[in-house]
């Protein structure tokens, strides 16, 4: 998948839709995945295969739906969804705030 941020898509527009010919195109804002641009001159059914990823990867990074769930959304193994995630710059391990209670409780076990 491409990405490019609004900055070069401003400058060239048409390197973006070249892209979208054959992958969806990720447009960051700063750093943070904003849109997708999808080329709309394919069949349905491979344009949804190209968005669901993309959808399953934004609700999953928002915290909105587990890692298994969005896998199963996006129609994609689990390890090749954690790929897709790794290629995005989505972190796989989440830190809240039960993970220092956690860490202590494991302690024990690892000494």
């Amino acid at each position: 998948m491409y990405a490019t941020n609004v900055r070069e898509l401003k400058k060239n527009p048409s390197l973006a839709m070249r892209h979208a010919r054959t992958a969806p195109v990720l447009i960051l804002k700063g750093d943070e995945p904003d849109s997708l641009l999808v080329h709309l001159d394919e069949t349905l059914s491979c344009t949804e295969s190209g968005l669901r990823p993309a959808l399953a990867a934004s609700l999953y990074r928002e915290g909105l739906m587990s890692l298994g769930k969005a896998s199963k959304l996006s129609n994609l193994s689990m390890s090749d969804f954690i790929r897709h995630l790794g290629h995005l710059g989505i972190e796989i391990a989440r830190v809240d705030e039960t993970t220092p209670y956690e860490a202590k409780d494991l302690s024990a076990w690892l000494s």
